[in-house]
């Protein structure tokens, strides 16, 4: 079981970097666990802070492995993974959901993320808040694009601005949110969760 490994797969989606060579043929999901992908609530957020943090232990080993682990470094990824709290079978199914399915990539990458500093206006942003702030976003970007770099006239500010609104945020609490944001890599994840799952 051991030398059935996804490892390499999942550091590359995690990082975004380039592929790692597979370490090994992935495991088949077990009954149980079949069908993660496309179901993105079946993996808890305690499961994907475990696999983030397995991913973290395995990711020096995996590169060091290159193509052709050894043994010992398989052993090594699998001891990373077990310690995580996940059996190796459920690290895999998560592994494929990760791969596959847009949402769990999302949240697997929220919950590689530390917390928004308590007090900060990040932490202070509500759910509800980050689903308004991705429906108003998906509604302003057209709008922006088309400005190819221009400032606005009054007519696509008052566009921009009655898109907000129907999202539901002030224009106030959106520039905040907006602001917020390209502050703090928590609260752009969970952003990037938001729009996953309005896109999915």
């Amino acid at each position: 079981m051991r030398n059935l490994l996804l490892a390499a797969v999942s550091c590359a989606v995690l990082t975004g970097a380039a592929a790692l060579p597979a370490v090994a043929a992935p495991l088949a999901a077990a009954p149980s666990q079949a069908g993660l992908a496309g179901n993105a609530d079946a993996i808890s957020d305690a499961e994907l802070r475990s696999f983030a943090e397995a991913m973290e232990a395995v990711r020096p080993i995996a590169a060091a492995a290159g193509s052709a682990p050894t043994p010992e470094q398989q052993a090594q990824m699998a001891a990373a993974i077990e310690a995580s709290g996940l059996a190796l079978t459920r690290f895999n199914a998560i592994s494929a959901a990760v791969s596959a399915d847009p949402v769990v990539r999302a949240r697997a990458e929220l919950a590689a993320t530390d917390p928004s500093p308590a007090g900060s206006a990040a932490a202070a942003v509500t759910d509800a808040e980050v689903d308004q702030f991705s429906v108003a976003m998906a509604a302003v970007q057209p709008i922006a694009a088309a400005l190819n770099g221009a400032a606005p006239n009054a007519e696509q500010q008052a566009q921009m601005a009655a898109a907000i609104e129907a999202s539901g945020l002030a224009l106030e609490r959106f520039n905040a949110i907006s602001g917020a944001v390209s502050q703090d890599a928590h609260l752009r994840a969970r952003l990037a969760v938001a729009d996953a799952r309005r896109n999915s």
